[in-house]
This record gives structure tokens, C-alpha cells and sequence, in this order.
């Protein structure tokens, strides 16, 4: 399996994760995959009055510098984590 395809089943997988996942967690996610996916920003940041967008978009910000690849190695990275973390917390 290629890196691409083992991103595209751990986007999949990371849409299964508890509802208790924190949203540090959850932005961490989103950085990695606009990333991976998109390549550096590529909009202007929202304004103080769309908080959630302006904190998805700082996430996002704060990874400019991975290549798609690295980006994609660490979302894959981070969904294990997050599933670990989750398998321990219910056993």
C-alpha cells in the first residue's frame, strides 16, 4: 500500500474516533490533512468573529513548512495515537 492510500483509509478511520476527542486533537488532525492535501494556506486568516475557522486555519498554519508527504505521515501517525488512546481509555 502506498503512502496515499494508507492516508486516505486513516481519513477514513479518523471520522470513527470518540466524540471525546479534544479539539486540540481534532486541529492537529485538520492542519495535517489540509496540508497533506492542499499544500500550504492558501487563504487569508478568518476574522475574530469566526472563531472556529480562524483556530482551523492557525492549525493549519502552524504545519506550512511539512512537505505533503511528511504532512500525511504524521495525520496517519496521529489517528493511530488518538485510536490507542481511545482503545486504552475503554478497556
Amino acid at each position: 500500500m502506498g503512502l496515499k492510500e494508507e492516508f486516505e483509509e486513516y481519513a477514513e478511520k479518523a471520522k470513527t474516533l470518540p466524540d471525546n476527542t479534544t479539539n486540540e486533537s481534532k486541529l492537529i488532525l485538520y492542519g495535517l490533512f489540509k496540508q497533506a492535501t492542499v499544500g500550504p494556506v492558501n487563504t487569508s486568516r478568518p476574522g475574530m468573529f469566526n472563531m472556529k475557522e480562524r483556530y482551523k486555519w492557525d492549525a493549519w498554519k502552524a504545519v506550512e513548512g511539512k512537505s505533503k508527504e511528511e504532512a500525511m505521515n504524521d495525520y496517519i501517525t496521529k489517528v493511530k495515537q488518538l485510536q490507542e488512546e481511545a482503545a486504552a481509555a475503554t478497556a
